[in-house]
């Protein structure tokens, strides 16, 4: 239960620690002892780990507060945010499927079906579905890792992909990276036997280790020819989405939680007895019939009776609740989808409401995935090739498309194509620039029969050059129909 708040907990150390070993090889002889060193720091994350993700699912300190005034009135009100934010996230990178696309500047027919069909193997494996796993690990608690493993019933000619993704719990999962190079040099898994008893699995390049009772059990070659367990951390210091802005998260809480009482301990109010006589059974039957009658003292003092309140606000609280959401967007670099949009084009809506932001912030993030994608694109590979050998492609030849899908409407993309083309821009940097395809440079391809009618294009001269002239043509015309309205 998260009965404690974040800040009390963590004491100021955001972000995930990342545990480091100072040895060249992962040996027998060294990995117990390797092991024993980066178990404290994964033990240190896990505290937070499990706080954050208990967190994103609902369990927050609002649920758990104490009142000493009027304690019978105490709503616990939560509004998740957290899960918001995070589901917002994720969106993001992993919304639309993640693809492998062709790089290369002249791509033959076979090298775009070799990418075709990794992509096929993916669809197969469930790849999306697991994404969306990784992404709200990575998300909420600031790291998450996706696991390569060999699929055991897959048989040649049988309609599954040799290798199964699996997205096991960052609580009970780490990398230990190199401290001369910072490349990862062990993965360990924290899992248990049939009997119930830990023990850990731990992957280097080239071998598996089982750790029990801190002995080495067994050990041999694990086959992937690399470590199958790959990071994916949210950002360099592994901050989670969350605890940048939990104390938000928090106040909209309290404040939505003390409206609620306020309202509540209107309408049930004291009531106050001047001068008056009364007994406890009288005034629970007139309670009943909705009317008070009452004697006086006789004492030639006026007699009277009222109801004791202490309204709260609810304009100012509503006020100081809508700023401090607002403020939370901003930091988070989320768009504001409440804001008003009528008589906007669509692109001063994209702009002002924030989702340019949002894009930003997203790009700063996206390096991290596109690199950890890229391992496990290797371990795929691996596995195809000492299995069904159908693939003979590297992470040379392909780049990882990351596609979200903006709130400009198509038609803004389409004019800007059209515009960009007619202003003899090459054609495959107007497909890049307009952003309406997922795969450019399959699109060109195939598309080259078409456009060379339009265009007699050649070779691109300079990309940086091109892109420039399609960057200062959008900026100085306007292309744009603006009665056209998102």
């Amino acid at each position: 239960m998260n009965v404690q708040n974040y800040i009390d907990l963590c004491k100021g150390n955001f972000g995930r620690k990342i545990a480091y070993t100072d040895v060249q090889k992962i040996t027998p002889q060294n990995v117990v002892k390797v092991l024993g060193n980066a178990i404290g720091t994964h033990n240190y994350n896990r505290t937070f780990i499990k706080y954050l993700y208990n967190y994103y699912k609902g369990d927050q300190p609002v649920l758990y507060r104490k009142k000493i005034v009027r304690p019978e009135i105490n709503n616990r009100v939560c509004e998740n945010h957290a899960l918001e934010t995070v589901r917002f996230k994720a969106g993001q990178t992993y919304g639309e499927p993640i693809q492998y696309v062709c790089k290369k500047k002249k791509a033959t027919n076979e090298l775009n079906e070799q990418i075709d069909l990794f992509n096929d193997y993916l669809d197969e494996a469930n790849s999306e579905v697991r994404n969306i796993e990784l992404g709200t690990y990575q998300k909420a608690v600031g790291t998450a890792y996706k696991a390569i493993l060999r699929e055991d019933e897959w048989e040649e000619g049988k309609d599954i992909p040799p290798f199964r993704i699996f997205i096991p719990s960052p609580m009970n999962t780490f990398v230990v990276y190199s401290s001369n190079n910072g490349k990862p040099i062990m993965s360990v898994q924290e899992l248990k036997d049939i009997s119930r008893n830990q023990y850990y699995q731990c992957y280097s390049k080239s071998n598996y280790f089982i750790v029990q009772n801190g002995k080495l059990k067994d050990y041999g070659v694990n086959g992937f020819d690399a470590i199958p367990i790959v990071e994916y951390p949210n950002n360099a210091e592994r901050l989670s989405d969350i605890e940048i802005c939990i104390t938000m998260f928090d106040t909209i809480n309290n404040m939505q939680s003390n409206r609620m009482d306020g309202v509540e301990q209107f309408v049930q109010a004291f009531m106050k007895f001047k001068n008056c006589e009364i007994d406890e059974n009288e005034f629970l039957k007139m309670v009943q019939l909705g009317a008070i009658s009452v004697k006086d003292t006789g004492q030639g003092v006026q007699s009277d009776v009222d109801i004791m309140t202490a309204e709260l606000n609810q304009s100012e609280s509503q006020v100081a609740k809508d700023d401090i959401y607002k403020n939370m967007l901003i930091v988070e670099g989320m768009p504001n989808r409440e804001a008003n949009t009528g008589g906007d084009t669509g692109q001063a809506v994209y702009l002002r409401n924030g989702w340019d932001f949002a894009e930003q912030r997203a790009k700063i993030d996206e390096p991290f995935v596109r690199e950890a994608e890229k391992q496990s694109a290797r371990i795929i590979l691996n596995i195809i090739s000492k299995t069904t050998k159908d693939i003979n492609i590297s992470t040379k030849d392909f780049d990882v498309k990351i596609t979200r899908n903006s709130t400009d409407n198509m038609l803004v993309k389409a004019q800007t194509l059209d515009y960009l083309i007619k202003n003899k821009i090459h054609p495959l940097i107007a497909i890049i620039t307009c952003s309406l395809f997922g795969d450019p440079q399959k699109v060109y391809e195939m598309s080259r029969p078409y456009l060379d009618s339009l265009y007699a294009e050649g070779e691109i001269g300079n990309p940086q050059e091109e892109i420039q002239k399609a960057q200062n043509l959008l900026k100085t015309e306007k292309p744009v129909n603006k009665e056209v309205e998102e």
